[in-house]
């Protein structure tokens, strides 16, 4: 009997070892870059994460034209882990596109592809479809920086394109800028109806805190300007948490965050209307779940959890109401992130979708 008892334990652990296997797991596969400028390189950043329960390794990336460079995360991606895979388009052809890259990886017998698309200008001075956004006669692609998903010794890179289009020179500049952060504009002066870059640079072991970080810079739009809400862009950082130091205990029983929606919809909202809809957080794991921070990044929105710390089993209701009246005010995308101490999700963001009808 003893026997027969220890054979079954070897057969499940056989099998428990065989089903065993890396999964990727990409937060979007496919992108719409819109329009971008001719001869003006672009890179596009396809992040993921391994859900499976075996390293995961990709062994190749390619590419569908000779107008594109590759590059990958090259060490092997522990369980719950991320990494990221880089796709360099070198926009040499003027129309429209669409590329894709193939991911060789132990997660799949077939490649993985992802793919992206757009439209390569060479009207220069018709800035209004490659940069969106206006801080006077200053045009830009962004109208907010944003670091997702840093570790701590991170230095990673945003890039806003910015377009003079007044008749005189003017030079790019950033103020207020915070310790944690520099920036370097490509030219230093831009001509009339000429364009450049800013390159903003992020030094994460100056970040004041683990989580979510939140500050305003502003762009001169003139020699001599001041600060104030029509030159301002929000800044987040999202600083994950470190698990690395978490006990074998720790790592056998970890909280599981699972949420009821990601992405919440409120159409045809009227001028002055309130509008609220409720998100459960439940763990279906087997520690408690902390929510670390809460951040909602657009003055639209009013936001309310319940509880901060669930236990297993049970569950959390965050109210998300929409404020009419405010979102043609605020900048940047309405959404919600979350900072939790699920190794697996550590941060969790629900996207707001709203629209006004003006009669």
């Amino acid at each position: 009997m003893k026997r027969l008892f220890f054979l079954i334990c070897i057969l499940g652990f056989v099998a428990t070892v065989l089903n065993a296997q890396p999964q990727i797991s990409f937060d979007s596969k496919s992108q719409d870059l819109g329009y971008i400028l001719w001869r003006n390189p672009v890179t596009v950043k396809y992040a993921f994460t391994n859900t499976g329960d075996k390293p995961l390794v990709i062994s190749n990336v390619t590419v569908s034209c000779g107008c594109m460079k590759a590059d990958w995360s090259k060490k092997p991606i522990g369980v719950g882990e991320k990494g990221e895979v880089t796709a360099v388009f070198d926009a040499e052809a003027i129309g429209k596109f669409y590329k894709e890259v193939g991911v060789y990886c132990n997660a799949s017998n077939i490649p993985l592809y992802l793919d992206f698309s757009g439209e390569v200008t060479a009207d220069p001075k018709d800035y209004a479809y490659t940069h969106k956004f206006g801080f006077g006669a200053v045009r830009t692609d962004k109208d907010e920086i944003v670091f997702d998903d840093v570790n701590k010794g991170d230095k990673p890179q945003f890039e806003i394109l910015v377009a003079n289009t007044s008749n005189k020179a003017y030079n790019p500049v950033l103020m207020h800028l915070p310790p944690y952060l520099s920036a370097k504009s490509e030219p230093e002066v831009l001509g009339s109806q000429k364009n450049g870059k800013i390159t903003v640079t992020l030094d994460t072991e100056k970040l004041p805190k683990l989580g979510i970080t939140r500050t305003t810079v502003y762009l001169s739009r003139f020699m001599g300007d001041k600060v104030n809400s029509e030159n301002e862009i929000p800044v987040s950082v999202v600083l994950l948490p470190d698990f690395s130091s978490n006990t074998e205990q720790q790592k056998l029983n970890p909280p599981v965050a699972d949420i009821s929606a990601v992405t919440l919809d409120y159409p045809g909202l009227k001028p002055k209307q309130k509008k609220m809809q409720t998100v459960i957080i439940t763990n279906t794991g087997k520690s408690n779940l902390e929510i670390l921070d809460l951040q909602v990044f657009s003055m639209a929105l009013n936001v309310k959890l319940n509880r901060h710390v669930i236990k297993p089993g049970e569950s959390a209701k965050m109210k998300v109401t929409v404020l009419a009246n405010n979102l043609s005010r605020s900048k940047g995308k309405p959404r919600v992130l979350l900072i939790t101490n699920d190794p697996k999700k550590p941060k969790i963001t629900v996207h707001i979708n709203a629209d006004v009808i003006n009669k």
